[in-house]
């Protein structure tokens, strides 16, 4: 979104910039939406278990996902089409079904414990039925998606990543020893241990996310069919500069607001719920409940309201980048965008990912367990669509003249490298 966005009038004196806010776009919500209600569930047991000795790897995963997230980002803005959609052009069918099956599973499962997090969450804040709560979370988020202008949705979304400023402000609450954060974010402190390993290949397998690049490539692929002077860079070379600077800010400033916010969850359970010994919490509620006693009504309060705000901003990617994928794939309109009419399967799968979610939550299926292998396939999913996103958008047939430099290159196939090993250690830890 620069300066570009729209026609100039001639009678009004244009910025020679685009202002901040009309550069943070689809890498601000992306980022943002990275720390839902199961990474807060996620980051939190890092915090109980391990107090601060693990705060480096937040400060360690932030330059690999910029790299993946830019990276996904040029391949929508370039190409004109989402991840799924190169994918399906380039790959052979069996594998992009593969890819998109387990995709849809993992996110379906996401959403499923989001939605019982938020349901949980408002649950401690006003008491009342969780399950209705989860229903009405899901429903609002469907009737946004589908009926909202997307301008309009994009806006609100924008408006909801302030919610992640509850996790800021409890760190401020709380008594947080600073030189020993400082020192654990330098010099990390590692156990080979299982549980250890097994920790630190959830908190990577949360942070660098496969829904989070088929997101991002398809809200780029989204503004430029909103902005009526844009085209897809292939077809239009000369607004290449101006576009992959705002690509590059948009992502760098959303991954490092989601990253430092992950960082500060972790800070918020070591220095209240490791320091009295309570090292075991296994849902985003269950960290808010545990805050209480420990660090006041206030905290409790900002927490568990957080996890509201994170999970409204969370869900419509999930159930979003669900669609864009199985869209592309079939062949269907895609697109928030379009009219409900004019995408009648595309917003159909949104709602049915959402619905599958909630009634997950009413199912003898153990939550714990279904994020559990949530993160097991978004583990095995990452791997091989890094490895063809770095091959497709390194080869001019796909790329044009905008295949990735040296620099991007290198740091994107470290972040397949430190994922695919990470993925190795969840097996080997498995049943230890």
């Amino acid at each position: 979104m620069t300066e570009r966005a729209a026609a100039p009038n001639p009678d009004v004196k244009q910025p020679e910039r685009p202002k901040l806010l009309q550069v943070l776009g689809p890498g601000l919500i992306t980022g943002a939406s990275d720390d839902d209600p199961s990474g807060i569930a996620t980051y939190s047991q890092a915090g109980a278990q391990f107090g601060f000795g693990l705060s480096w790897v937040m400060l360690f995963s932030w330059p690999l996902m910029c790299a993946i997230q830019e990276i996904s980002a040029r391949i929508g803005r370039v190409t004109g089409r989402g991840i799924a959609g190169n994918l399906k052009k380039h790959y052979p069918t069996p594998v992009v079904a593969s890819i998109v099956t387990l995709l849809v599973i993992a996110n379906v499962i996401n959403l499923g414990a989001d939605l019982g997090a938020m349901g949980a969450a408002l649950k401690l804040l006003i008491g009342g039925p969780q399950l209705v709560y989860a229903a009405l979370f899901g429903l609002v988020t469907v009737l946004l998606e589908v009926f909202s202008r997307y301008s309009r949705y994009v806006s609100i979304l924008k408006w909801l990543t302030l919610s992640l400023f509850a996790y800021v402000g409890v760190v401020f609450v709380v008594h947080t020893p600073w030189g020993e954060v400082a020192r654990s974010l330098v010099i990390p402190q590692i156990t080979f241990t299982p549980a250890y390993m097994t920790v630190v290949v959830a908190i990577l397998g949360t942070t660098i996310s496969p829904y989070l690049f088929f997101w991002q490539a398809a809200e780029e692929v989204e503004e430029v069919k909103e902005r009526t002077d844009a085209k897809p860079l292939e077809r239009a070379p000369e607004q290449a500069t101006a576009e992959f600077s705002r690509i590059r800010w948009d992502t760098y400033i959303g991954m490092g607001f989601s990253n430092a916010v992950a960082l500060f969850i972790i800070l918020t359970t070591a220095a209240t719920l490791h320091a009295h010994g309570i090292t075991d919490i296994q849902t985003s509620s269950q960290a808010a409940e545990a805050l209480r006693p420990i660090a006041g009504r206030f905290a409790f309060t900002i927490f568990a309201i957080g996890i509201i705000g994170t999970g409204l901003l969370a869900l419509p990617v999930l159930a979003g980048s669900s669609a864009y994928a199985l869209g592309e794939t079939l062949g269907w309109h895609v697109g928030l965008a379009r009219k409900p009419r004019r995408a009648k399967a595309f917003y159909a799968a949104i709602a049915v990912a959402t619905l599958l979610g909630v009634l997950l939550n009413n199912s003898p299926i153990d939550p714990i367990k279904a994020l559990f292998w949530s993160a097991v396939i978004n583990g095995v999913v990452a791997v091989p669509v890094m490895a063809l996103m770095m091959h497709l958008s390194s080869h001019k047939e796909a790329m044009g003249d905008f295949k990735l430099g040296r620099g991007l290159k290198i740091v994107g196939w470290l972040s397949t490298a430190v994922m695919a090993a990470a993925a190795i250690g969840l097996f080997a830890t498995w049943g230890k």
